[in-house]
C-alpha cells in the first residue's frame, strides 16, 4: 500500500515502514514517538483500485517522529560585483524532522 501527500508545499509518496524528512513540526518541540498525522492524503493506491482525491481523499497518513530536529545539508551563497571589490558570503542549513510511517488509513 501506498499514499500520495502533499507536504510543505509539494507532493510525495509514501509507504509504511519508510523513514522520511519533513519540515521543522512545532518549532522541533516535538519528542521522539509523537505522532504525526497527514490529512492532505491525494492518493491511495496498492490493494485494488486507487483512490483519487477531488483534491483530498478523506484518508489519513500516520507517522512517529524518529528524530524532533535533522539539519540539511549547507548551502553557500557568494554575492559579488565586479570592479566594486565588492563580496559577500551568506550560508544557511535548513533544519528538518525524521519521521517513520506507520500507517495508511482509507
Amino acid at each position: 500500500m501506498y499514499a500520495i501527500i502533499e507536504e510543505s508545499g509539494g507532493q510525495r509518496t509514501v509507504r509504511p515502514g519508510e523513514e522520511i524528512l519533513i519540515d521543522l513540526h512545532s518549532g522541533g518541540a516535538c519528542a521522539v514517538g509523537d505522532a504525526v498525522t497527514f490529512d492532505r492524503v491525494l492518493l491511495v493506491g496498492g490493494e485494488g483500485e486507487a483512490r483519487i482525491g477531488r483534491p483530498h481523499t478523506g484518508a489519513k497518513v500516520t507517522a512517529e517522529v524518529v528524530e524532533p530536529v535533522v539539519f540539511g545539508d549547507k548551502i553557500h551563497i557568494w554575492k559579488y560585483k565586479a570592479k566594486k571589490d565588492s563580496k559577500r558570503h551568506t550560508g544557511h542549513r535548513q533544519r528538518y524532522t525524521k519521521v517513520r510511517i506507520t500507517g495508511i488509513a482509507g
